[in-house]
């Protein structure tokens, strides 16, 4: 949410069964420290209030081309050369239609016609509408002069109907417009390999070995630097988190899995950031059926898993940027400085279980960087958010004396 911080957005609101989302959307830009300016249509008047919008957003909705008695002017250009984006959400048909081919009857139009900043349109409307020919071409038309287009999303439709056409959710935007604003020069258009999660060594149909990876360090990293304006591969081990937007996402259960698709990946990275939990160990021979209890004790053999960072190590270039991971119960900082050595990287990243607040699960994490020639840097406890920054930073120190 940093990214928008301080941001000033026009919100665009037209006639749609959606359009009560926008108060959420404005909630959610408020509280991301955005100013926003609320454009209303008429017809969206018919769907939520405009007092409920300019409660939210602390500043008056505007709709009319002009306001009160004396026919004051409510300027559309001022508001175009204000804004630093300009959201429509909903779009509906109508206001696609009419900004698509320049339409000017209304002071969103009018706002839109008069903005130079991004403009992003995030449709809403029945699924046969939203494929109709007219309105793909209308879309087409948006993106082909400079536009963003936020696609709908599946579900239940207010028709009774179910199929794309849903108003993407508030959150979904949000993370969409984040990245809009977090362009950075040195990691632009740079390719990014990430593993994230755990990993699930199957014993039989029902059972596996696994690790409390939550996987929640890994997308934070890689959201980072999609933020960044880097093309980001994510191979991600099974895990409770929503798969994040504008990046290419791999599933993968087992060790192997990854491998193979972390493999496949490597050879067009520019930056490989190993996350992902991998388990060390899987069961030799895997059970058809579901292994039943017996009398006594159970031994399953286990076989070592794939070493996916070392292995690739040994194949990584002299343009291509690694950062492992490890996570330490014990002489953390000598096992990590043995495996930054042992898997050629260029620094790697330690944490350990002994911190509070650092490690599995939590939303928070406490690190450690070390650099190839032993540089050492200590961070203190902060949102995994935050530490993926961190990490994009060392990156970023990385590349000064390396580029691409």
């Amino acid at each position: 949410m940093e990214l928008l911080k301080g941001k000033k957005i026009v919100l665009g609101v037209s006639g749609s069964i959606s359009a009560y989302k926008a108060a959420f959307l404005v909630r959610l830009l408020v509280k991301a420290e955005a100013e926003v300016k609320v454009v209303m249509t008429a017809a969206a008047k018919d769907f939520i209030s405009p007092l409920t919008l300019s409660t939210l957003s602390k500043n008056p909705v505007l709709s009319d081309f002009t306001k009160g008695d004396q026919g004051e002017w409510n300027n559309h250009v001022d508001l175009g050369i204000w804004a630093d984006l300009v959201l429509i959400a909903p779009a509906s048909a109508n206001t696609i239609a009419k900004c698509a081919h320049g339409i000017c009857d209304n002071l969103l139009v009018a706002t839109y016609l008069s903005a130079k900043c991004p403009v992003v349109f995030a449709p809403a409307m029945d699924l046969d509408m939203y494929k109709h020919g007219s309105t793909l071409k209308n879309l087409e038309i948006l993106k082909s002069n400079g536009n963003k287009i936020i696609e709908a999303e599946s579900g239940e439709l207010a028709s009774g109907l179910v199929g794309q056409g849903r108003l993407a959710e508030p959150e979904n935007i949000i993370e969409f417009i984040e990245t809009l604003f977090g362009i950075d020069e040195a990691l632009k258009n740079k390719r990014v390999l990430i593993t994230a999660g755990p990993t699930q060594e199957a014993i039989d149909p029902v059972r596996f070995i696994s690790n409390h990876s939550s996987g929640k360090m890994g997308y934070a990293i890689a959201k980072a630097f999609r933020n960044a304006g880097a093309r980001v591969n994510l191979v991600s081990g099974p895990v409770n988190l929503k798969a994040p937007i504008n990046i290419d996402l791999t599933h993968v259960k087992s060790a192997k899995e990854m491998f193979e698709a972390t493999k496949s990946l490597f050879g067009g990275a520019d930056i490989i950031i190993y996350v992902a939990a991998v388990a060390d160990y899987a069961a030799k021979n895997v059970s058809d059926i579901k292994i039943k209890k017996k009398e006594g004790d159970l031994s399953i053999p286990l076989e070592r898993t794939p070493d996916i960072a070392g292995t690739l190590g040994k194949l990584k270039k002299s343009h291509q940027i690694a950062v492992g991971f490890a996570l330490e119960t014990n002489d953390a900082l000598e096992n990590a400085t043995q495996k930054l050595d042992k898997k050629n990287f260029d620094f790697i990243v330690l944490n350990s279980l002994q911190d509070k607040g650092a490690g599995f699960r939590y939303d928070t994490n406490k690190i450690k960087v070390v650099h190839k020639g032993g540089l050492l840097k200590e961070f203190e406890l902060k949102s995994k958010d935050d530490v993926a920054l961190d990490i994009l930073n060392e990156v970023k120190e990385v590349l000064k004396n390396r580029p691409i």
